[in-house]
């Protein structure tokens, strides 16, 4: 089976108000270019899922400074000022986690979970609106279980059926969000042929996977963090 298909083609499944859940680690394991496709695509009112906004004028924060987005669920925004005034001007709405706590919620999704309870954040502000549960002398918060209706992801290497294997830094969420997706589309540096891949490569089975969009290397987005750090 090829899953193979253009990245217009495979943004055209996501539709206005879904929630989106988009991997990458900062700049690793971003997918850029499907973020690029579904900024040409102007689907709007959407709920993005991320660790973080990229920093301005880059990857999701297109998507925001564009208007694309009502909401954003992630577990920081320290570099991107420009989403830190659109958030704190009421132009959109942020939901934050601790970043294991998003990552724990994303997990939950992907295996059928209805949620989990920690202790992080008992007593603070991450409680409000939340569900306390007592376990004997131990409190809790309820954290429920995240999904989305389509995971944009990037990996390394994919194969025609899906495959996937990432690299490095880009393995702290794409994995996860392989599972907890009812689309998935994936974008990869290198498509090989069923069969190439070892099994020991392979970190998400192509049965997770319902697109694959080939790219070219992202060295842009490199050099522009780059001169960003450099200021």
């Amino acid at each position: 089976m090829n899953k193979s298909v253009s990245a217009q083609k495979a943004i055209s499944s996501i539709t206005d108000h879904q929630q989106i859940m988009i991997g990458g680690f900062g700049v690793p394991g971003t997918p850029f270019t499907l973020i690029d496709a579904l900024l040409e695509q102007n689907s709007r009112h959407l709920t993005l899922v991320k660790n973080e906004a990229n920093i301005a004028g880059l990857g999701v924060s297109k998507l925001i400074e564009n208007g694309n987005a009502d909401c954003l669920i992630t577990s920081h925004l320290g570099l991107n000022r420009v989403v830190l005034d659109l958030m704190n001007h009421g132009k959109i709405q942020v939901e934050f986690n601790p970043q294991g706590i998003l990552a724990e919620r994303i997990r939950c999704g992907g295996a059928g979970l209805m949620g989990f309870v920690s202790d992080i954040g008992i007593d603070t502000i991450l409680a409000e609106d939340k569900q306390v549960i007592i376990m004997g002398d131990q409190k809790g918060i309820l954290e429920k279980a995240l999904r989305a209706n389509v995971a944009l992801i990037h990996a390394s290497t994919g194969d025609l059926f899906g495959n996937l294997c990432y690299e490095k830094s880009a393995r702290n969420f794409n994995p996860a969000m392989a599972t907890a997706a009812d689309i998935v589309i994936a974008e990869v540096e290198e498509l090989v042929a069923v069969g190439e891949m070892s099994p020991d490569q392979i970190h998400t089975p192509g049965a997770f996977v319902d697109y694959v969009v080939k790219i070219d290397e992202l060295t842009h987005e490199y050099d522009i963090l780059e001169d960003y750090i450099l200021g």
